[in-house]
């Protein structure tokens, strides 16, 4: 089935009626046979070409932990208004991951263009990353709302998805807001902030 083909499929699919939510597929590695023969430094290189903005995704403790969890992350979008849904990716090897994981919550705090150190705060491991930062608790979740962020997105995790060496996080949004005003979001492109 080509292009077409696939396009039409999916149209028919969405007019047949409300859209029922797939099984959950089952988490697993990547296979040999599934790596592309892509050099990964060329890779990196030419999507280094599309500029992203920057993100810091925040969870509270969970039981048994002694305080929240946080990670730089410029892998982040909005997907769906109904339901409203939000999704990011997540390497597979992160040790702050498995933290959001246990709390089923997170905030997203999009940054400013002021904000670069504190994006690198949050992008190193195994450091705490909420020494001397400033924020307060998102309204429903209770996840770290970083102060001077220029907007906040306040999830419950909705679903989890394989995808390569990476997960893609759905969390449906249950609160928002952003600051007043029109400040330069925070931007990475080609390596480097804008």
């Amino acid at each position: 089935m080509g292009h077409a083909g696939m396009a039409a499929a999916a149209v028919r699919y969405l007019r047949a009626g409300p859209v029922e939510p797939l099984p959950r597929p089952e988490l697993r590695c990547v296979r040999e046979d599934e790596r592309a023969p892509v050099d990964q430094g060329e890779f990196r290189r030419v999507l280094g070409n599309f500029a992203s903005g920057v993100t810091v995704v925040t969870a509270p403790a969970a039981d048994g932990e002694t305080g929240p969890a946080g990670f730089a992350c410029q892998s982040f979008s909005s997907l769906s208004l109904d339901p409203p849904l939000v999704a990011f990716m997540v390497a597979r090897r992160s040790t702050t991951w498995p933290r959001i994981a246990r709390a089923g919550v997170f905030c997203v705090n999009v940054l400013g263009a002021d904000q670069g150190a504190l994006c690198r705060a949050f992008a190193v491991s195994g450091a705490d990353k909420f020494a001397g930062v400033e924020y307060d608790a998102a309204p429903v979740s209770g996840s770290p709302r970083l102060t001077g962020s220029h907007a906040w997105i306040d999830c419950t995790i909705h679903a989890v998805h394989p995808g390569g060496d990476h997960l893609i996080v759905v969390g449906r949004v249950d609160a928002l807001g952003a600051a007043d005003g029109d400040d330069a979001p925070l931007l990475f492109h080609k390596g480097r902030f804008l």
